[in-house]
């Protein structure tokens, strides 16, 4: 797996659930002017990916009133997630999300975005926050039984909005929208750390 921050996302046009559950030809380059959660998971009708997709959809006012759309990848068929989508929660559904769900049933996305798992035939938990421009500015993958914090998703949305938006300015660890931020200099390192200590 290679690194794709500061590269052009791949682009890709496939199979997609729409919100209103239609199936549509979707390409991500459409999103272009706007940020985008572009996260993979292994398999619809599993048991992790479900806490994620649900956790994200709750979220999706705010990640939406950050001018972010999120889109989900995985190697079902458009069908299977119509199907999942369907089918209510408590029986082991997803219920309505409002995000396109992705088909990448010919595993090329997944292998484009290096989280393709050979041994399982499925995509690691890879999450890509790409810019406004198209570049991956973040990327994450986490192996197949960790779930990941849409929180932290957020988080990090809010600092590269930030820092685009504030040029000269970086976002120490652990940066929360409101915190003080630091220049990007030995002088700026310094003022911030004082300040903490």
């Amino acid at each position: 797996m290679s690194a794709l921050v500061g590269k052009e996302a791949p682009d890709f046009t496939a199979k997609t659930v729409n919100p209103d559950n239609e199936i549509v030809e979707f390409t991500l380059s459409e999103l272009k002017g706007k940020y985008v959660i572009l996260f993979f998971y292994p398999l619809d009708f599993t048991f992790v990916c479900p806490t994620e997709i649900v956790a994200f959809d709750k979220k999706l006012d705010e990640f939406k009133k950050r001018d972010c759309e999120v889109v989900s990848v995985s190697v079902d068929s458009q069908f299977t997630h119509l199907a999942w989508k369907n089918t209510p929660l408590d029986q082991g559904g997803i219920g309505q999300i409002q995000y396109p769900m992705v088909s990448d049933l010919s595993h090329s996305i997944s292998k484009d975005y290096g989280v393709f798992f050979e041994g399982a035939s499925v995509a690691f938990r890879g999450l890509f926050l790409i810019d406004k421009e198209g570049i991956v500015r973040h990327q994450l993958v986490n192996d197949l039984p960790l779930g990941r914090s849409v929180t932290e998703a957020l988080r990090t949305l809010d600092a590269l909005r930030f820092v685009d938006k504030n040029g000269g300015e970086v976002c120490p660890a652990d940066w929360k929208e409101g915190e003080d931020a630091m220049k990007a200099s030995a002088d700026g390192v310094a003022s911030y750390l004082a300040t903490q200590a």
